[in-house]
C-alpha cells in the first residue's frame, strides 16, 4: 500500500446515512417513555429525543438536541463505543437488533455541518465571571461549553498547536477526520471561548491563574506512555503507541519504513496502531495481548476492523524479552497459562499497554481549590465519560458563583 492511504482511507463507518436510510432506521425506534438508551449515555446526549426528532423529519431539532447536550456531538458520533453504552441498552435488543444510534447521530451532525447552522446561544447570566481551563481535550471543552452558554468568559490553555487533545493528535483520521473535530471546536469559538495554544501551564503559573480567574478547571490528558520493565525495552525500534500515532498523524503518514511490526496490547489504542501500521504499508503485523480474544478491552467494531485488514491477533501471551543488538530484532513471548514460549521477528515494536499522567498533573488536586475532570479522574476512560465530567465540573463552578 502507498503511505498516503492513512489519510485517504475512508471505511464504511464514516459514510453517513442518507435521508431515506435515516428515516428507515429511526422508524424502528419504539419511542420508549422512559428510554433506556438515554440512561445509557454518560454524556447525556439524549438519543431518545434526537431519534424521535429524526423519525418525524425534524433533523434540525435532532442536531440541536445533540449539540445542546454534547459539545463533541460530531466526534462522538464516530468514536463513541455506543455498542456497549446506549445501543446496548436499546429496548429493541430483546426483539431483533438495537437502533443504530451512532449512525443517526452522525446523520444529524452531518446535517448541521452542511447547513452551517449554530444551535447554541450565549446567555448573560454570569457575565463578568472568568474561568481558566487547562488542557484542550474533551473534559475541558465540555466544561468550557457549559460555562460559555451561561455567559462566563472562558480561556482554554493547551501546550499543543491545535485544540482537541487526543481527539486531534492520537485518533487516526480514518476513524475521526480533521473536519469533524473542527466542526466541534467551531461551536466553542462561536460561543466566544478563547484558546491560548502552544502554552504550557507550569505549577508556578497555575497559582497566577488561580489569582487572575474566578475558578480554574484542569482536564489534563494522559500523555505519558506506560512501559514494560523487561529486558531490551530500550532497544531502538521499541516505540510508544502515543508517539507512533502522533507521528503518523502529524506527518500525514510519511514516516520511516516500519518493516515487520509487533503491537503489544489489546485496547482501542492497540487497534489504532495495528490498523495504522497496515495502512502505512507494514510488511508483517501481529497484535499480541494477554487477555483472551473476547476479553480484550478494545471495542468489538475496532477489533473487527483490524481483522478485516488482515492483521493476526494472538491472545493470552505476554512479552518477556525484546531481543536485538542495539536494534530490536525479535520479541519473546510466554503463554500466561501453560508457560509455552514463542518468538516473533520484529523491526518495530509498538507498546500500547496504557498511559499515565505526567508528574506535574498528578500533583494537582481539588484540595488546591481546583476543579478537575477527564483522565485525571477516570484514568483514561471514554470521551463521553470525559464530557460528562466536564459538564459536572461546570455545574459545580456555576454553583460556586451562586454561593
Amino acid at each position: 500500500m502507498e503511505q498516503r492511504t492513512i489519510m485517504e482511507y475512508e471505511p464504511e463507518q464514516l459514510e453517513p446515512y442518507d435521508f431515506r436510510r435515516a428515516m428507515e432506521e429511526a422508524s424502528r425506534c419504539l419511542l420508549c417513555e422512559d428510554a433506556p438508551c438515554t440512561k445509557g449515555c454518560p454524556a447525556g446526549t439524549d438519543p431518545a429525543k434526537f431519534i424521535r426528532s429524526i423519525r418525524f423529519k425534524n433533523t434540525s431539532g435532532a442536531a440541536e438536541t445533540i449539540r445542546e447536550n454534547n459539545i463533541l456531538g460530531a466526534s462522538c458520533a464516530l468514536i463513541c463505543p455506543q455498542e456497549r453504552l446506549c445501543q446496548a441498552a436499546c429496548s429493541r435488543c430483546g426483539i431483533d437488533r438495537p437502533i443504530e444510534i451512532k449512525k443517526l447521530q452522525q446523520f444529524a451532525m452531518e446535517h448541521e455541518r452542511k447547513s452551517g447552522r449554530t444551535y447554541l446561544n450565549k446567555a448573560k447570566t454570569y457575565t463578568g465571571k472568568r474561568v481558566a481551563c487547562i488542557g484542550a481535550g474533551p473534559a475541558s471543552l465540555a466544561c468550557a461549553a457549559e460555562l460559555a452558554k451561561q455567559g462566563v468568559e472562558v480561556t482554554i490553555y493547551d501546550e499543543h498547536e491545535e485544540a482537541g487533545g487526543m481527539l486531534r493528535y492520537l485518533i487516526p483520521p480514518y476513524r475521526l477526520p480533521e473536519q469533524v473535530i473542527n466542526q466541534d471546536i467551531d461551536q466553542l469559538v462561536k460561543l466566544g471561548v478563547h484558546f491560548e495554544l502552544n502554552h504550557h501551564v507550569s505549577t508556578e503559573e497555575l497559582e497566577t491563574l488561580k489569582a487572575e480567574f474566578d475558578q480554574v478547571f484542569i482536564g489534563a490528558g494522559m500523555w505519558e506512555s506506560k512501559t514494560l520493565p523487561i529486558p531490551g525495552s530500550t532497544l531502538d525500534g521499541v516505540v510508544m503507541a502515543i508517539n507512533f500515532l502522533n507521528e503518523a498523524k502529524k506527518n500525514h503518514g510519511q514516516i520511516d519504513r516500519l518493516g515487520s511490526v509487533v503491537i503489544i496490547g489489546g485496547g482501542d489504542v492497540a487497534m489504532d496502531c495495528a490498523a495504522t501500521s497496515k495502512l502505512l504499508g507494514a510488511e508483517n503485523i501481529y497484535d499480541v495481548f494477554i487477555e483472551a480474544l473476547d476479553e480484550a478491552p478494545a471495542v468489538q467494531s475496532e477489533k473487527e476492523f483490524v481483522f478485516k485488514l488482515g492483521v493476526p491477533m494472538i491472545s493470552e501471551f505476554k512479552p518477556v524479552e525484546f531481543i536485538g543488538n542495539g536494534k530490536v530484532e525479535r520479541v519473546r513471548f510466554e503463554h500466561i497459562k501453560n508457560g509455552s514460549t514463542m518468538e516473533i521477528v520484529a523491526d518495530t515494536v509498538i507498546l500500547a499497554v496504557g498511559q499515565k499522567l505526567c508528574d506535574v498533573a498528578k500533583s494537582w488536586t481539588e484540595e488546591d481549590g481546583l476543579f478537575i475532570g477527564g483522565d485525571m479522574v477516570n484514568g483514561g476512560d471514554t470521551v463521553v465519560r470525559a464530557v460528562k465530567e466536564g459538564k459536572e465540573a461546570a455545574a459545580k463552578i456555576i454553583e460556586s458563583f451562586r454561593g
